[in-house]
């Protein structure tokens, strides 16, 4: 079995993000960059899965700028064999990510993609469900629980009412939730075996697929800060304040 794994180059999860002066987007400049986590945890998995014989190669894709080779050797170093890269420096919506995704699989032919449930950038929570779409897989989101039976892949997923477990027949899409498993520490011998591992460089138009954005961004900026709270010597006054500043009665 073949894994494909695709991994988001994002702003770390311990920066505090900030909107740039003007308005434009979030401030990238000098700021430090990392795996999307739940990313992170799909590679986790897919690694897992090798290690059980279950799977014999694992394929890590990274989708933007140069720099998002960082991102696959980080994937190599955890475990995946070899990278592809498709490289733009155009802005990547989510149906431009599935699109692109779907056009390497058909080059790949995996027999599961996995990737995380949502990036933490945007958060869309869009790309797994458009990519299975496309290809026309079955698939398994929010995946806390991975389990072969037979010629069936058990999925459990968490869901508002609690955990739901659904059987699919490969070819599937499967999205990783944070329960799915807890990803290892890359050791500084993989991270240099890494570097020699395999790592292809493709363009949106060496796969046919137009990534011109949908959506225009007009406007980002950071939520109003909260004012003090003031204290208040009467139930009149309190009363008074809700109903005239706070207007919620």
């Amino acid at each position: 079995m073949k894994i494909l794994v695709a991994v988001k180059r994002v702003v770390d999860y311990n920066v505090k993000v900030r909107a740039k002066a003007d308005g434009t987007g979030v401030e990238t400049a000098n700021v430090k960059m990392s795996m999307n986590p739940f990313d992170e945890i799909a590679v986790e998995e897919a690694v897992r899965l090798q290690e059980a014989g279950k799977a014999k190669e694992i394929v890590a894709v990274s989708l933007g700028v140069a720099a998002c080779q960082d991102t696959i050797r980080t994937a190599l170093a955890m475990g995946a064999d070899r990278g592809v890269l498709v490289e733009t420096d155009a802005e990547l919506q989510p149906l431009a990510v599935a699109k692109l995704l779907k056009a390497v699989a058909d080059q790949e032919k995996p027999d599961l993609i996995i990737l995380g449930k949502q990036a933490i950038d945007d958060d869309a929570n869009q790309t797994g469900q458009m990519l299975a779409a496309l290809l026309g897989w079955a698939q398994g989101t929010f995946a806390s629980k991975l389990e072969f039976v037979a010629d069936a892949l058990n999925v459990t997923r968490e869901v508002d009412g609690g955990l739901e477990t659904v059987a699919l027949k490969l070819p599937a899409v499967i999205t990783a939730d944070l329960r799915l498993n807890e990803p290892r520490f890359v050791k500084l011998p993989n991270i240099m075996k890494a570097k020699k591992k395999p790592l292809a460089v493709l363009k949106p138009t060496d796969l046919g697929v137009d990534v011109t954005p949908r959506l225009v961004t007009l406007k980002v900026q950071e939520p109003p800060k909260r004012q003090a709270g003031v204290k208040v010597d009467s139930v009149t006054t309190l009363v008074d304040k809700l109903h005239n500043e706070a207007h919620v009665i």
